[in-house]
């Protein structure tokens, strides 16, 4: 029995429902993946019990070398991922991906400075500044309105669109991609002094050189937000922005695998001011525990598995995609060039909301999101996001994307008949279908067929 389960049985509980969640069904949502049981041992060790605010060599408590020699290790192995030049360097410090674009911020910007980043609906993100209007005609209206360039709302639901004025681009009406002509119109016009790129559902690879060239037309700092692609960008499958953007932010827990935290990449100037962002900036100590997570799931991304895990990522979206639209489903700009596809619903008899629970019922886990030009409000999108790294994780490969494509449309048809019904009505049909018991159980054979290491080194050498 281990320490938890005598200590704390209802918490040791949770862990195994949650560790058998985690084993029997498939995690396709592309914010997520599966840490090796190193970075797991990392993270839960003895680095968790350390105060170490400041940075390496001029912390403000005594006690850290050792963690001043870890966060050196991480920074090092950073450079090295994604092959910064000689004269930038990195933070590891900020806890999450949010608080590195905010230290960015902090370090680049005076509140009431405009700021131009991606519109959320279009594949943005929260932390890049988002507001909108509360009225359902005002979000059909901004939907339709055919304009590329949406100035918020008077609802600001993020600390960013609250200190800064925020300008945000949409993509082409046709295409669902970046019109960087139109992009750049809008940059001339409203002279950002940053521009940032990036977010969480924009399925297509970014043209960087042109973006920089935006910004440097209107004296912008250009900051690349990679959170997403990172692991892609880092074993050299998808294009890269470092050297190219004046920073690049990310997190370490969707495709770079690395455990929870935040990376930022930058000129050694400029990462001297967004350090004070980040300390005494935004928050205190950093998380020595995640850093060392961060670490190993690094020193894993200098390996040649990850770079042949990192290729096969995007081989099984590409596959999925295929596979997907041979069943009848329309696809966000048609397809994605990285981990990620949006699933356009408008055509179908669910949205986003009642597919993504259906799909759960049936053991296979994506998410509802909104899309170019969604007239749907956020708590029932006409999208459906799914991703390939958790599933390219556990050994899946093309074969296995033809079969849950099978299974999503299958659970399409099924559900649609209880499409008119309430929520709670609809999810209670969904749980007595046999059919969805069906699926869930065939879902959770071809798990165990590619299980997940659950188990820590640690727990593994006692045994």
């Amino acid at each position: 029995m281990s320490t938890l389960a005598k200590n704390d049985p209802a918490v040791a509980a949770l862990v195994a429902k949650e560790e058998a969640r985690q084993q029997n069904k498939l995690s396709m949502i592309p914010s997520e993946n599966f840490f090796s049981p190193a970075v797991r041992e990392a993270v839960g060790s003895v680095f968790m019990h350390k105060y170490a605010e400041g940075n390496i060599g001029g912390r403000y408590y005594e006690g850290n070398a050792v963690i001043d020699e870890l966060e050196t290790l991480a920074v090092d192995r950073a450079r090295q991922a994604f092959q910064v030049p000689a004269d930038w360097s990195a933070n590891v410090q900020a806890l999450a991906g949010s608080n590195a674009n905010l230290a960015v911020y902090l370090a680049t910007l005076e509140p009431g400075d405009t700021m131009m980043a991606m519109y959320l609906p279009d594949g943005g993100h929260l932390s890049h500044g988002w507001s909108f209007e509360p009225s359902k005609s005002k979000r059909e209206s901004d939907a339709d309105s055919g304009s590329l360039v949406y100035h918020g709302g008077s609802r600001k639901v993020n600390i960013t669109s609250r200190m800064f004025k925020v300008v945000q681009y949409k993509t082409d009406p046709d295409t669902k991609e970046f019109n960087y002509d139109e992009l750049e119109k809008i940059a001339l016009e409203y002279k950002p002094k940053l521009l940032i790129t990036g977010g969480t559902a924009y399925p297509r690879d970014i043209d960087y050189r042109r973006v920089r060239a935006i910004a440097d037309a209107v004296g912008a700092l250009y900051m690349a937000d990679i959170a997403h692609e990172a692991g892609l960008i880092a074993a050299g499958v998808i294009p890269s922005p470092v050297g190219i953007a004046d920073v690049v932010t990310m997190t370490t827990h969707k495709t770079l695998r690395s455990g929870r935290g935040a990376i930022i990449l930058a000129h050694q100037d400029l990462l001297t001011k967004i350090n004070r962002g980040v300390l005494p900036g935004l928050q205190g100590g950093p998380f020595n525990n995640n850093i060392a997570g961060i670490c190993v799931g690094l020193g894993e991304v200098l390996t040649d598995e990850f770079k042949t895990y990192a290729r096969q990522v995007v081989n099984n979206n590409k596959q999925l995609a295929a596979d997907l639209q041979t069943k009848g489903f329309f696809l966000v700009t048609g397809g994605g060039d990285k981990h990620l596809l949006l699933i356009d619903l408008t055509k179908e008899p669910l949205q986003g909301k009642y597919f993504a629970r259906a799909l759960d019922h049936a053991g296979i886990v994506g998410n509802m999101n909104g899309m170019p030009q969604d007239t749907r409000p956020p708590a029932n999108p006409s999208a459906l996001r799914l991703g390939t790294p958790w599933v390219t994780t556990r050994g899946m490969k093309e074969a296995q994307m033809k079969q849950i494509a099978s299974w999503v449309r299958e659970v399409m048809d099924h559900a649609a008949q209880w499409a008119d019904l309430e929520f709670d009505a609809f999810e209670e049909q969904i749980m007595q279908s046999p059919t969805i018991a069906t699926i869930a159980t065939d879902v959770a054979a071809l798990c165990q067929k590619f299980p997940l290491q659950l188990k820590t080194t640690e727990t593994i050498k006692n045994q």
